[in-house]
C-alpha cells in the first residue's frame, strides 16, 4: 500500500524531496515534518488550543509550509495572509480572526510591525522569519524541545473573503477532530478529479502567491500525496517555463493573466523550453478568455483543465475536449457536488436560463467568521452562493454569464468594489462614488472609480492625484483605481440604489467581458 501524508512519508523516506525553494534549496520530508514539529510544539507551549488561530504573513517558502503543516496538526485555524496588504487591512484580519500568533517575514517588517501593534498582538506572541523589531526569532517555537506536539488533532487553513460591508471575512469550517497523520480522503479525491495519483512520478510548481485558497491546497495535498512542490517567489514566464523543463513538472495551478503572459513570449523563447512533462495544467481563479485557451490548447495539447469553484467549497470541472465541445463553459459539477441555478425565490430557473449559482459540497458546512448575515443571505437550504449568475445546458453543464455582487477580477484576484468605495466615501470631497472593472488587455479588467464630488471640489489631475495618496495608505495598491472620472451624479434611483451598470456597460460594448 502507497504510504501518504507528510509524517509517514517523513518516516519512511526522510530525504525524499518535500520543497524546492525559490533560490533551488531541496528541503526534504525530514526536514519540513521536523519543522513543522517543532513549531507546532512552540504554539502549544505558547498557549495555543484547537481552534485558536496563527496569523502567518510569509513569502513562498518552506517556512510558510512548514507552519501550515503546525496548525494542522495541532487542531489550529492558519490564517495566510497577503503580503500585498497594508498595515490597517492586516490588523483587521488580525483582529478579526482573534490571531493569538502571528508569524511574519522581515520583507514585510514594517506592515506587519504596524499590523500587530494595532491588532494588539502580544509581543511574545509575534514572530519572524528575519530580523523584525519587537518580533522573536522563529527559530525560538519550540527551541530545545523534540518530538511530535502534544494533543495532536486536525487543524484548517481559515481564509479571507469578502464580507457584506466590503471587509473581508474569514471562512471558517467545524474541526473534525480526526488524527492530523491521516491525509483526509477529500484531498485524494479531489486530484483524482485531475488524474493525480499519489506518486507516480509527479511534481507540482507553484507558482502564485501561497496565501491564495487555491494556490495552498494544491500544494499543501501535493506534499501530502508524495510530489515534490517547486515554489516560485515572483512569477515570470520564460522562468516557469525553464523550472518546468528543469524539474520535469507535471501538475501546476494558473490564473489566465499567465497565459496571456505566456504566450506573449517570443515563438523562439517559447520553442527554446520542453514542456511536454506537464500532464495537467489547471486553471480557474478567473474566466479565461476563448481565444487565449484555445492558444495554450493548440500549444500544450489536452493538459490544459478548467475547474470554477470557491474557498467556501464545491465547484464543476471540464477537460479540454469536453471544453473543445462547448467552448465557455466551465463543467460540470464535480462527484458528491451539487450544482443549481435558482431563481429569486429559491426554485430551479430552466435549462438554458441565466439565475444566481449555488454550489454544495457532500455534506460540508462552513460559516462566515462574525458575519451571520453573509451566512445567512448566502444560503438556500444547504446550498450557497457567492453571488454569481450563470446558466446550465441541457446536459449539465454550467455557463456563468455575470457576476452579482459586482466583483472585479484582475489578473486571477478577486477585487470587491464595496471595500474601495468605502474608503473613498471617507473623502472630505467626495460626495458620491461607483467603483467597477473595464476592459484591460492583459488583467482582464483594470478598476475604475466614477467620483461625485462635494460642491466646491474642483475635478481633475489634481484631485485624482490627492484621492489615490489618500487610498495609498489605507488599501493594498492592487486595489487602487487605475482611472478615476468624475461626474455631476451617479445614476440612483429614488430609494438610493445605485445603476452601476449604466455606467459600467458602455466599456464593454462589442466586448466580451471576462465574467
Amino acid at each position: 500500500m502507497t504510504i501518504i501524508g507528510l509524517w509517514a512519508i517523513a518516516g519512511k523516506e526522510p530525504h525524499l524531496t518535500a520543497v524546492v525553494e525559490p533560490d533551488g534549496r531541496i528541503v526534504t520530508y525530514g526536514e519540513l515534518a521536523s519543522e513543522a514539529d517543532r513549531i507546532g510544539r512552540g504554539l502549544r507551549a505558547a498557549g495555543l488550543r484547537a481552534g485558536d488561530c496563527v496569523a502567518v504573513q510569509l513569502p513562498n517558502s518552506a517556512a510558510l509550509l512548514a507552519a501550515y503543516f503546525a496548525a494542522l496538526e495541532t487542531g489550529l485555524y492558519v490564517v495566510p495572509v497577503n503580503w500585498h496588504l497594508v498595515a490597517a487591512e492586516v490588523a483587521y484580519i488580525l483582529k478579526d480572526s482573534e490571531a493569538r500568533c502571528f508569524i511574519a517575514h522581515e520583507r514585510f517588517a514594517d506592515t506587519a510591525a504596524e499590523a500587530a501593534d494595532a491588532a494588539g498582538i502580544e509581543p511574545a506572541a509575534r514572530f519572524a522569519v528575519g530580523a523584525v523589531p519587537g518580533f522573536r526569532p522563529v527559530a525560538e517555537l519550540g527551541a530545545g524541545g523534540s518530538g511530535r506536539p502534544a494533543e495532536r488533532t486536525q487543524g484548517a487553513p481559515m481564509v479571507y473573503t469578502s464580507g457584506t460591508s466590503g471587509r473581508p471575512k474569514g471562512v471558517r469550517r467545524p474541526l473534525t477532530g480526526a488524527d492530523p497523520d491521516d491525509v483526509p480522503a477529500a484531498s485524494t479525491w479531489f486530484f483524482g478529479l485531475f488524474g493525480i495519483r499519489p506518486f507516480d512520478g509527479h511534481v507540482h510548481l507553484c507558482c502564485s502567491p501561497l496565501y491564495h485558497t487555491a494556490v495552498l491546497n494544491f500544494a499543501g495535498i501535493s506534499i501530502q500525496l508524495g510530489h515534490p512542490v517547486v515554489l516560485m517567489d515572483a512569477w515570470d514566464p520564460q522562468e516557469m517555463l525553464r523550472l518546468v523543463e528543469r524539474h520535469r513538472v507535471t501538475h501546476s495551478h494558473m490564473v489566465p493573466t499567465q497565459f496571456r503572459r505566456l504566450l506573449a513570449l517570443p515563438g523562439e523563447v517559447r520553442e527554446a523550453f520542453d514542456p511536454s512533462s506537464m500532464r495537467v495544467m489547471i486553471h480557474g481563479a478567473a474566466p479565461c478568455p476563448q481565444e487565449v485557451k484555445q492558444r495554450m490548447l493548440r500549444w500544450w495539447g489536452p493538459v490544459v483543465v478548467e475547474y470554477y469553484a470557491a474557498s467556501e467549497g464545491g465547484g464543476t470541472l471540464i477537460t479540454a475536449g469536453e471544453w473543445l465541445e462547448r467552448p465557455g463553459s466551465v463543467g460540470r459539477a464535480w462527484p458528491g457536488s451539487v450544482v443549481r441555478v435558482l431563481d429569486a425565490d429559491g426554485g430551479d430557473v430552466p435549462v438554458g436560463e441565466p439565475g444566481q449559482v449555488y454550489l454544495q459540497m457532500g455534506a460540508s458546512t462552513f460559516e462566515y467568521h462574525k458575519d451571520a448575515e453573509k451566512t445567512r443571505t448566502s444560503r438556500v437550504g444547504k446550498l450557497f452562493t457567492v453571488g454569481d449568475i450563470g446558466y446550465l445546458d441541457a446536459e449539465g453543464y454550467l455557463y456563468l454569464c455575470d457576476r452579482g455582487s459586482d466583483l472585479i477580477i484582475s489578473g486571477g484576484v478577486n477585487i470587491y468594489p464595496a471595500e474601495i468605495e468605502g474608503e473613498l466615501a471617507c473623502h472630505p470631497k467626495v460626495e458620491d462614488v461607483a467603483v467597477f472593472g473595464v476592459p484591460h488587455s492583459e488583467w482582464g479588467e483594470e478598476i475604475k472609480a466614477v467620483i461625485q464630488p462635494v460642491a466646491g471640489a474642483e475635478p481633475g489631475d489634481d484631485l485624482r492625484a490627492e484621492l489615490l495618496g489618500f487610498l495609498s495608505g489605507r488599501l493594498a495598491r492592487f486595489k487602487l483605481p487605475r482611472t478615476i472620472d468624475f461626474t455631476g451624479e451617479l445614476p440612483r434611483d429614488p430609494n438610493g440604489k445605485l445603476y452601476k451598470r449604466r455606467l459600467r456597460d458602455p466599456y464593454w460594448t462589442g466586448r466580451e467581458r471576462p465574467i
